[in-house]
Formats: C-alpha cells, sequence, structure tokens
C-alpha cells in the first residue's frame, strides 16, 4: 500500500490525497507536522533531504517527494493524464505555471494570513505576494473562460494542481468573487466523482 507523508492542511499534500482517492488507489497516511518541525527531524530528512512534505512512499520503499512529480505518477495510465503528446506538454505547462507563479503567491498568503496570523511586519511582502497572486488568478480567469478545465477539456492533474491552493484563496485574502470563470471550474471540479475536502484523509 501506498503511503503518504503530509499535513492535512497542506494544499501540496492535498492533491496526492484528492488524485489517489479519485482514482480509487488505497494509501494511508502518515501525519507531519510541519509547524511543530517535524519534517526536519532526523528521520524524516533520511527520506527526504530537502525536509518538505508531501513525500509518497512506494510499495517496494522508493520515496517520491514534490506534489506534482507525485502527480504525474499517480495520474500515469490513467484517465487523469492524457495520452495525446502536446495535451501531455499542457498539462506540464499549467503544473509548473502553478508551482512557478500561483503556489509562491496563492498558498504563501494563506498561510501567512490564515496560520501565521501575520500583521503588519510582512505588510509590505504581503502586498507584493498578492499583487502577484491577482494576476496568476487572472490569467487562469482569461483561460477558464473559453475552457471548462484546463487541458483538452476534460477534468485532469492539471485541475488537481491549480485547485488545490485555489479553492482556498479566500484564506490569503483574494476575492475569488472577482474571477466568475475560475469560480466556475472550481464547482466543475468539485463535481468531480469522489471529491474530497482538503481536511479530509483516508486511513489505509
Amino acid at each position: 500500500m501506498l503511503r503518504l507523508y503530509e499535513y492535512l492542511l497542506s494544499g501540496n499534500c492535498y492533491k496526492a490525497r484528492l488524485a489517489m482517492t479519485q482514482l480509487g488507489v488505497p494509501y494511508e497516511l502518515v501525519e507531519v507536522n510541519i509547524r511543530q518541525g517535524e519534517s526536519r527531524t532526523p528521520a524524516f530528512l533520511a527520506k527526504n533531504p530537502n525536509g518538505r512534505i508531501p513525500l509518497l512512499e512506494l510499495d517496494d520503499g522508493r520515496l517520491l517527494p514534490e506534489s506534482n512529480a507525485i502527480l504525474w505518477y499517480l495520474a500515469e495510465g490513467t484517465p487523469l493524464l492524457p495520452n495525446d503528446r502536446f495535451e501531455r506538454a499542457q498539462v506540464l505547462q499549467w503544473m509548473f505555471f502553478e508551482q512557478y507563479n500561483h503556489e509562491p503567491n496563492v498558498a504563501t498568503s494563506r498561510w501567512w494570513l490564515h496560520f501565521l496570523k501575520v500583521g503588519e511586519e510582512r505588510k509590505e511582502a504581503l502586498a507584493q505576494k498578492h499583487e502577484a497572486g491577482m494576476a496568476a488568478l487572472g490569467v487562469m480567469e482569461r483561460w477558464l473562460e473559453q475552457h471548462p478545465f484546463f487541458v483538452g477539456d476534460r477534468y485532469s492533474i492539471a485541475d488537481i494542481a491549480l485547485y488545490a491552493y485555489t479553492h482556498v484563496a479566500g484564506e490569503g485574502g483574494f476575492d475569488l468573487a472577482r474571477f466568475p470563470a475560475t469560480l466556475r471550474w472550481c464547482a466543475g471540479v468539485a463535481s468531480q466523482p469522489r471529491h474530497l475536502l482538503i481536511t479530509q484523509g483516508q486511513l489505509g
């Protein structure tokens, strides 16, 4: 059985849980409390020297970190990853966008405001994160005005990757009401079979 080292409130970890649940893949959760430094212990660093979650442990003991790499591994050979060469490249395009433009701004704002409860000490930095996050959401909005999903007009891991932090962007101070196409897309993702809330998990 697959084992997922994760933190339940993390959007990056949620990606893997959502994909495995929707694919019907049994898995075991191992909670790693990053707020208490549990991903920086010698035992965990022996598994992932980068000290981050999620981390997927395969049946044979091999270890795979990085949320989008985990998504790609899980989706290979399933309807969540297209067969068409160009569409597969498009999936990567949006997953790179998520990690480079979206997650560093939307997710970081959420972490600072919702969990760390930062205030004036990061006011300027937060404003910069919001500006960049709004720009990323704007890119998504313009695409979603013309498409129901991000690749091939059907649900894929590109949607899972972007949905993880978008649907909780309000916790980072982003007003999704300004992005109606994105809200429609969020509803479309939430309507997929075996949808999972970010605070839900499965014990194997």
